[in-house]
């Protein structure tokens, strides 16, 4: 029994050891496709970039990276300090966000390497709307699209209209079977969220639509990310 625990140790370190040396970051591009400029944002990952229609951000995420986002800010306004201020998305006012966005933010969610080293990836709608999204693998064999470009802007209930986008439910009201805490036991489809989906099938339409949006690749996969594809 000693001896095991005695060679436990030794035994982690070198499977940390081998999985760091096997793993690497993947690269994500980030790409502007809408015909006016965005100013994308990047938690934790890589800060905000503006965007003019047809450019692209590349940038690299490390192995083992946890709940991240990647999303577009609209009708931005910054100084020469990186200080503003957008209607949409806006992350307190600044153009390198290192926090996650305000409400309505269409959002690309990730988190890399996790269980049996697997990434995983999703659209969300959780915090509403903006701007139509395209997320996808680009190596590794993975070849799942995902997206979400209906006119939901244009369709969305009036309660939950927004300038610049359409909200979620749970910013609007703030109410528990919206919100849907982690201890919730209740937490279900609702008319909102099911405006939601029937516009983005393959996007998150509440915070525990689990089987129909969460998407996997093999670790070490990069990806792109296409606004208004």
């Amino acid at each position: 029994m000693t001896s095991i625990i005695k060679i436990l140790p030794v035994f982690s370190l070198l499977l940390a050891l081998t999985f760091t040396t096997f793993t690497q970051a993947a690269r994500f591009d980030v790409t502007n496709r809408c015909p006016y400029t965005v100013w994308a944002a990047a938690v934790p990952t890589g800060g905000g970039r503006q965007l003019n229609t047809n450019d692209m951000w590349s940038f690299d995420v490390a192995a083992g990276t946890v709940r991240a986002r990647i999303w577009a800010r609209t009708n931005c306004n910054f100084d020469g300090s990186g200080q503003g201020h957008c209607e949409t998305g806006d992350c307190k006012g600044l153009l390198a966000c290192n926090e996650y966005g305000a409400a309505p933010n269409t959002l690309a969610e990730f988190s890399l390497n996790q269980y049996m080293n697997r990434d995983f990836y999703d659209i969300s709608l959780v915090q509403g709307f903006n701007v139509p999204m395209e997320f996808s693998p680009t190596s590794n064999g993975c070849t799942r699209t995902i997206q979400c470009t209906a006119d939901v802007n244009g369709q969305c209930p009036n309660e939950l209209k927004a300038p610049g986008g359409c909200n979620d439910p749970c910013t609007v009201f703030n109410m528990e079977q919206y919100c849907c805490s982690d201890s919730s036991r209740t937490c279900g489809p609702t008319n909102y969220s099911m405006f939601f989906k029937g516009k983005c099938p393959d996007a998150y339409s509440y915070p525990k639509d689990d089987p129909t949006s969460l998407f996997t690749c093999p670790g070490g996969t990069n990806y792109k990310v296409v606004f208004c594809p």
